[in-house]
């Protein structure tokens, strides 16, 4: 079977051994006699599954007892609307530091369900290659937003803002990839197609006290889009995305296996290292993120030539090496080095690029 070294932003690789051990459970889960895919989530072989999955994330992020774990649907993007929805009830106001795409996306759709967002800080001008960390906060804003990691842009946060009011972060595209303070937040969320499972799963992480006082919910949010509405029903008041939350649970089995998330941060700090070191010393490749903000998830670079973008990600492909072409708003190139990425697969990325680099520059 040949497998491919795929760098996509998202959905993105799984590990391997995750993939062959839902390949053998496809079938008959648990000697259940029937597909993980094909179960009712009212049965106790998945209730098994989604406490688990739930008890595992808790272990692995730190996460304390005065938090729920929320697993739904609608993706990142549609928490960009239930954040406000759930924490602007008492309060209209809402900040946000816009320093990529979803982060401007999250601030442009707290403005559509109309409440007062406000930019508090924003690198949009410079196109986004650096995290702003001059904040206009307002103390009586209901919460502050931020992208921890900003995949089309490659750059993240390596100093979390400390706020008087609760922070929210969306993680999708770095969530377990680094040890983190979950009480430093109110509210984490996260698309699970970057670094946990198939797309169609989000988790939310959110301060009980928070989700609890019904006041903070805006009049008129949708049922669905309310948290206490999946907090009171154990994320199950209808059919949640079950084989996405399935294999969420094979890979937090697999990153206690291996050492915690603190093994995984180490791992993926030296993948990072040892890509950023090669395009430092380049002769025809550079990074394009500030250095002091690089992501260890999404590595952006270019050549210099659009041309030469080109041919290199036609070749790379190829070769064996996928999905390395950079966001349209942005272009040039893009490795995706998420927890699944093997170490094997930046070093060989780095020796074809070493070989383009002597044929082309």
């Amino acid at each position: 079977m040949k497998r491919v070294y795929n760098f996509s932003a998202g959905p993105s690789m799984l590990p391997l051994d995750v993939l062959e051990e839902a390949q053998r459970d496809l079938l008959n889960y648990d000697n259940s006699g029937m597909s993980i895919t094909e179960m009712s989530h009212r049965t106790k072989t998945f209730d098994k599954v989604i406490v688990e999955a739930e008890s595992l994330l808790r272990e692995l992020m730190g996460i304390p007892e005065d938090y729920y774990v929320l697993f739904v649907q609608g993706g990142a993007s549609q928490q960009f609307a239930a954040v406000p929805l759930n924490l602007c009830g008492k309060n209209n106001k809402a900040d946000y530091i816009v320093s990529g795409n979803f982060a401007n996306k999250a601030y442009q759709e707290g403005q559509i369900v109309g409440i007062d967002a406000h930019v508090a800080a924003s690198s949009k001008a410079d196109v986004y290659k650096y995290i702003p960390t001059d904040l206009n906060v307002r103390e009586d804003a209901a919460f502050l937003h931020i992208t921890s990691n900003n995949t089309i842009f490659g750059t993240r946060y390596t100093e979390f803002p400390n706020v008087n009011i609760p922070l929210v972060a969306d993680m999708s595209s770095d969530i377990l990839s680094r040890e983190i303070d979950v009480t430093k937040f109110g509210v984490i969320y996260a698309g699970a197609q970057k670094n946990i499972a198939p797309a169609g799963l989000t988790i939310v992480i959110a301060k009980k006290s928070l989700v609890d006082d019904s006041e903070n919910v805006v009049k008129g949010t949708p049922t669905m889009l309310r948290w206490d509405t999946q907090a009171k029903n154990g994320s199950l008041y209808n059919t949640p995305p079950c084989f996405p939350i399935y294999m969420a649970l094979l890979v937090f089995r697999r990153i206690k296996a291996l050492g915690g998330v603190k093994a995984m941060e180490i791992i993926n700090e030296r993948k990072a290292k040892k890509l950023y070191d090669f395009l430092d010393n380049s002769k025809l490749f550079k990074a394009t993120a500030n250095k002091k903000d690089r992501s260890i998830m999404n590595v952006c670079f270019v050549t210099g030539s659009d041309e030469l973008d080109a041919k290199f990600v036609k070749e790379a492909g190829e070769n064996g090496f996928c999905s390395l072409k950079g966001h349209r708003l942005v272009g040039g190139m893009r490795a995706s080095i998420y927890n699944a990425m093997p170490e094997e697969g930046v070093d060989k990325l780095i020796e074809f690029m070493a070989k383009f680099e002597k044929e082309n520059a």
